[in-house]
């Protein structure tokens, strides 16, 4: 199994950014998808998550700025960001909870993590 991600870059304060995350391989289903985020000397923090059935999550500090969606069909989870400020800048890595068969056990794994620059 592997999670592609793609789409940061550099932007200036106030604009937009579209991540995308897209898991590839055998599996059973994908449980939960999110992003996470780590800026230089700081630790990996939760930004957004989306439950199989729909349930979300955002960080106090994204809420209102940033959506998280997910396209089952092509197993791909999205972070609209906007109004991005330069605090967000950091490393961005999406995650998913994968079920490998039917069994049940859940296991995490991981992108390679995508750039975002908020600077002017």
């Amino acid at each position: 199994v592997q999670l592609q991600a793609s789409g940061g870059g550099l932007v200036q304060p106030g604009g937009s950014l579209r991540l995308s995350c897209a898991a590839s391989g055998y599996f059973f289903r994908i449980n939960a998808m999110g992003w996470y985020r780590q800026a230089p000397g700081k630790q990996r923090e939760l930004v957004a998550v989306i439950q199989s059935g729909g349930s979300i999550n955002y960080a106090d500090s994204v809420k209102g700025r940033f959506t998280i969606s997910r396209d089952n069909a092509k197993n791909t989870v999205y972070l609209q960001m906007n109004s991005l400020k330069p605090e967000d800048t950091a490393v961005y890595y999406c995650n998913a909870l994968i079920q490998l068969t039917t069994l049940g056990v859940l296991y995490p794994y991981w992108g390679q993590g995508t750039q975002v620059t908020v600077s002017s």
